[in-house]
């Protein structure tokens, strides 16, 4: 949720406002693409909003297009072929149907199996923290 509605730029300006206020990565173009590590979604140039600038004169702040995601530009990675096979892989394990496996415990009952508590949100996460750690 924003606090402030998104300015609306030209593309030229928004090119600049990337470039200005993303100081993790350089922007050459509205159409190069970034991988969020928030909600795991690939997002362009064109679609990352610029918030703020109250009266043209409070600070401007990019972030995430996706609904209820606040990320921030040390949230985006650039998508290389690592990330998007491991992004894939993830998201074909969690569209693969659950078939619980039976769990024997010492009283001879069984109890359902669970592939993972949280699925893919937790899964994104943890595969996040390995980037935020190498920068």
């Amino acid at each position: 949720m924003t606090l402030s509605s998104p300015v609306n730029l030209s593309d030229a300006d928004k090119l600049e406002m990337l470039r200005r206020l993303d100081q993790f990565r350089q922007w050459r173009s509205l159409d190069e693409k970034r991988f969020c590590l928030v909600c795991g979604k690939i997002i362009t140039g064109r679609q990352i909003q610029v918030d703020g600038g109250t009266r043209g004169n409070g600070p401007l702040r990019l972030s995430c297009p996706t609904e209820r995601c606040n990320s921030i530009p040390m949230d985006w990675v650039l998508p290389t072929d690592e990330i998007l096979a491991r992004v894939e892989k993830l998201l074909a394990e969690e569209r693969e149907p659950a078939i619980p496996a039976p769990v024997t415990h010492a009283d001879e009952g069984y109890e359902r199996g669970h592939r993972g508590q949280s699925g893919i949100v937790s899964q994104l996460r943890e595969f996040a923290f390995l980037f935020k750690r190498r920068s």
